[in-house]
């Protein structure tokens, strides 16, 4: 394997870390909801913070797939979407240094690239790596938002009752860095938010409030939600205004609460994936369900 430091360049006044914790959200696996991209930008937005290394696209992306957006002019063409993969250093509520790798999932090269994010876990004293992204599931709006959660060790996710068994789906940079980071002995998890499937191509704030608060569980970490939370409630009242005014999407809701209190009541196990009854979803089930997800995506991420 080429080393895969020649990946990244590091920032020269690096910050002066202290054990921090390492979120990653990365652009081109599945995120219903754009929940991780919606964290993303509130953090970037609302938080201090400052560079601490870049990576380089081009060893990394097949721009051919996810063609970067441009923008012509009249006669002129004015901009590029540049695509970037960077690594953040950011500033919780109360002052304490996270690190924020943001970006897009490299289409090649993935094991080089875990590799260059091990060797960075390394060299900054990384002491967890949370994930974060959404998934479709077959739970209404209505209802609290729940998240799936995993980890290399069962303390890590002590206390968090899971809601799928054992299941085959498509592979993903973010999650194969987890299962590469407990391999080698690092601690690292993450959190899959559970996103109403009719709202899946739609944002939802909802779910990047509770991603957010599942990483200040899980890391101490203190993350300010409250124009998430604000952000929620306006998008609720949407959502709730076309439910009402549609019989039919309105049984189709009042279907999935039912499924949802009887699954959270345990007195019915109902397939949370997509509103269907009889059981969990077999492997083929749920990768399919993220296959047909995967081909709604547009080819190229939408601009910010």
């Amino acid at each position: 394997m080429l080393d895969p430091r020649e990946l990244y360049t590091l920032e020269s006044d690096l910050p002066a870390l202290d054990s921090p914790v390492l979120v990653h959200v990365l652009t081109g696996f599945i995120d219903a909801g754009s929940a991780g991209q919606l964290l993303r930008q509130h953090l970037l937005e609302n938080l201090e913070h400052r560079l601490v290394a870049s990576f380089d696209v081009d060893q990394l992306l097949d721009y051919r797939s996810r063609r970067p957006l441009m923008i012509f002019d009249g006669d002129h063409w004015e901009s590029y979407d540049e695509p970037t993969l960077e690594l953040h250093a950011v500033k919780d509520a109360e002052g304490r240094e996270f690190l924020l790798l943001e970006g897009a999932e490299p289409d090649i090269a993935w094991e080089r690239f875990i590799a260059a994010v091990q060797d960075l876990v390394e060299r900054l004293g990384v002491r967890l790596t949370i994930g974060v992204h959404g998934i479709p599931m077959g739970v209404p709006h209505s209802r609290p938002t729940t998240v799936t959660a995993h980890g290399t060790r069962p303390e890590l996710t002590a206390g968090r009752e899971p809601w799928v068994g054992r299941i085959q789906v498509p592979g993903s940079v973010i999650n194969l860095l987890e299962l590469r980071l407990g391999q080698a002995g690092q601690d690292a998890m993450g959190f899959a938010v559970h996103v109403p499937h009719y709202l899946a191509q739609s944002e939802y704030p909802a779910a990047a409030a509770a991603l957010a608060d599942q990483i200040t569980a899980a890391s101490g970490l203190t993350i300010p939600t409250s124009a998430l939370r604000a952000a929620a409630e306006e998008t609720r009242a949407q959502i709730d205004e076309q439910v009402t005014a549609s019989a039919e999407v309105a049984a189709v809701v009042h279907a999935l609460e039912e499924q949802y209190d009887a699954y959270v009541g345990g007195s019915g196990r109902g397939d949370l994936l997509a509103g269907r009854g009889g059981g969990f979803p077999t492997a083929d089930e749920l990768g399919a369900e993220f296959e047909r997800f995967l081909a709604d995506q547009p080819k190229s991420d939408p601009p910010e």
